[in-house]
């Protein structure tokens, strides 16, 4: 399975990943492991439950997890063709065409949160590992991913990237990427397990090249720190709930007017990408 082939592509606020695989199965039984919830359980996230018609109701229940389900509609049940259907805001789309004699499934996932985009193509590429895996009659034990996938991922479709944007009092520099660790782990990175406090020093974990330490202006371990680098400019580092298993870190330097926008983008781009190598050493 090339994970090169997959595809995120993003219009109108909506994400859509594309993922293709060649399974060496007729449609008929392709059909049957993506349509029968005996199936389903083995290979998907989560257990389901499917009226297969469209307009049919769906349920999903994370395994382990009692009392939380969410519900999905079917949008799409042409046997042995086409299943589509809702889950919360997102859609999943199934397409199964014939390929010499097996077939080739596309998966076309669409979501609204372009940074959570690497963890669910890491997810569902081990998902379609244990589904290639259940047709081959196999076991469909897959080891989950420690990081290494999700960041190729980050890297193959550009989410590492921040942007320069304009406001009345000058250009802002943002960051947004997701993380593969938990708060407590990347804020442990961050400040070299140190307790930073209001009035000190930032820790140098959270400075770069363009934005040197200056004073502590707002901490709380282990889900923000801000210090002033200039006395027109601040930095902010943010770690709040992200997709997958770690933190979503939202990263903002604000400076004077005429400050070297794009160098401080640079540099925070090579501070973030340090920060990410490290943690999939932890």
């Amino acid at each position: 399975m090339n994970p090169h082939s997959d595809s995120l592509t993003t219009s109108g606020g909506r994400n859509a990943l594309r993922m293709e695989r060649r399974l060496a199965h007729p449609p008929a039984k392709v059909w049957s492991a993506i349509t029968d919830p005996a199936h389903i359980g083995q290979w998907f996230p989560s257990e389901v439950t499917v009226d297969l018609r469209p307009g049919g109701a769906m349920t999903f229940h994370m395994p382990g997890v009692s009392g939380i389900a969410m519900s999905g509609t079917v949008t799409d049940a042409d046997e042995p063709r086409l299943f589509a259907f809702t889950w919360g805001e997102d859609h999943l789309r199934w397409e199964i065409t014939p390929d010499g004699d097996g077939s080739l499934l596309t998966l076309v996932h669409t979501f609204g949160d372009r940074f959570g985009g690497a963890s669910f193509a890491s997810g569902w590429h081990l998902c379609l590992t244990a589904l290639s895996q259940l047709l081959d009659g196999a076991s469909t034990a897959v080891p989950r991913d420690t990081g290494e996938l999700h960041e190729a991922y980050i890297e193959q479709f550009d989410l590492g990237q921040g942007v320069v944007e304009d406001t009345p009092d000058g250009p802002r520099i943002r960051f947004e990427r997701q993380l593969v660790r938990p708060a407590e782990t990347v804020w442990a990175a961050l400040t070299s397990g140190e307790e930073p406090a209001e009035g000190a020093q930032a820790p140098a974990g959270c400075t770069a090249r363009e934005a040197p330490a200056g004073p502590v202006t707002e901490v709380r371990a282990p889900a923000a720190l801000a210090y002033r680098w200039h006395p027109e400019g601040t930095v902010r580092w943010e770690l709040g709930q992200g997709t997958g298993h770690g933190a979503r870190l939202t990263l903002t330097q604000t400076g004077p007017r005429g400050f070297d926008a794009d160098a401080a983008l640079d540099a925070w781009h090579d501070r973030i990408e340090h920060l990410a190598a490290r943690l999939l050493e932890n």
